[in-house]
């Protein structure tokens, strides 16, 4: 809204011109989000359902009776924000509307007196998944760029919704259950979202970088980042107050919402493989857990019968980490891996 305003405000206040810069939007867009839901987060928290304590999870005392479902609040705030700074499209729009309801089905279990079965929450996912994927097949031109191949490849429709639908069903839950660490999912996922925003900004949407790293340039890769600083400022302002000890939780309405989001920045940039570079150790801290219980229960496999999961419960209960060892530790490595597979990914290609 702001960007097409300014092309009317600048005939009669030339500043008012740069509103349509990206780079003024973007900061604007994460400041605002980030004092947004610092301040808005307190004075709404009171209506939100209380945490009951996880079954099963390490220190769930220490959670129990805290408000819970945040993610209603900073994401709601983020998806305002971005529809009054960044320019959007039609692809857009409907991915972010899919992200609210991400979280909106997150919140519902949130604050329900019986927890949703684990099919129930698994088949909302799923479904939410699969119109996401239709929406980047049929309005994004489907295209694949992988490591270590210099053209782009074309990708049957049957095949790219499949793979795509995996990813952000993957993203989702892998990303809910890293959430049980303060600051753990939220640090982990605004590490994933910065990457998405510097390669969506600085490589995929700059003509001539991406021409020379020899990936597909993205037109719409700059508003692409408008948006996703959002998050990062909505989500800043969420660990704001989830800094250990917590005063509030994201519930699974901020996991899954967020889950979902970096999944769908994964295959709007094309590259399936991108989810390692955002979310190696979400995945191996809660897609490990999720492999364990799947070949146990449908196969009677049974895997890694002497490590706890998620990840983190096996640190805090086995190694005696504590909560900010947990938090620092897990970000080192996810900075490190990150950093290694960006300048893998685009230059060895």
């Amino acid at each position: 809204m702001l960007f097409y305003l300014s092309s009317l405000l600048q005939n009669f206040f030339g500043p008012a011109r740069l509103l349509q810069s990206y780079a003024v939007l973007i900061s604007l867009a994460l400041y605002t989000g980030f004092f947004a839901s610092v301040l808005l987060i307190p004075r709404l928290c009171g209506w939100l359902p209380q945490d009951r304590g996880r079954e099963f999870s390490i220190n769930a005392e220490a959670a129990k009776g805290k408000p819970t479902g945040t993610g209603i609040i900073f994401i709601s705030i983020c998806v305002i924000i971005v529809f009054f700074f960044a320019p959007l499209n039609i692809s857009q729009i409907i991915l972010l509307v899919l992200t609210w309801l991400a979280m909106q089905t997150g919140f519902l279990d949130d604050r329900s007196a019986v927890s949703w079965g684990e099919y129930r929450k698994g088949i909302l996912d799923l479904a939410i998944s699969f119109a996401a994927s239709v929406t980047l097949y049929y309005l994004r031109e489907p295209l694949f760029w992988l490591p270590f191949i210099s053209g782009p490849i074309a990708i049957h429709p049957a095949v790219f919704i499949a793979i795509s639908t995996a990813i952000l069903w993957i993203s989702i839950n892998t990303t809910n259950c890293t959430d049980g660490v303060d600051g753990l999912s939220g640090t982990l996922a605004l590490i994933a979202l910065i990457a998405m925003g510097v390669i969506f900004y600085f490589i995929m949407g700059h003509v001539d970088i991406s021409r020379y790293l020899l990936v597909p340039h993205l037109e719409d890769g700059a508003q692409w980042a408008v948006i996703i600083f959002a998050f990062c400022g909505c989500l800043m302002g969420y660990l704001w107050h989830n800094a250990y000890p917590s005063k509030v939780l994201m519930g699974d309405a901020g996991s899954r919402a967020l889950g979902f989001f970096i999944g769908v920045c994964v295959m709007v940039a094309g590259n399936p493989f991108l989810l390692l570079v955002t979310s190696t150790i979400i995945l191996v801290n809660g897609g490990t857990g999720l492999v364990k219980v799947a070949l146990l229960r449908f196969f009677k496999i049974r895997i890694l019968s002497s490590v706890r999961f998620p990840l983190h419960d096996h640190m805090r209960k086995n190694l005696s980490w504590s909560p900010t060892q947990v938090l620092i530790k897990f970000m080192i490595m996810q900075v490190l891996v990150t950093i290694a597979l960006l300048g893998v990914f685009f230059k060895i290609r």
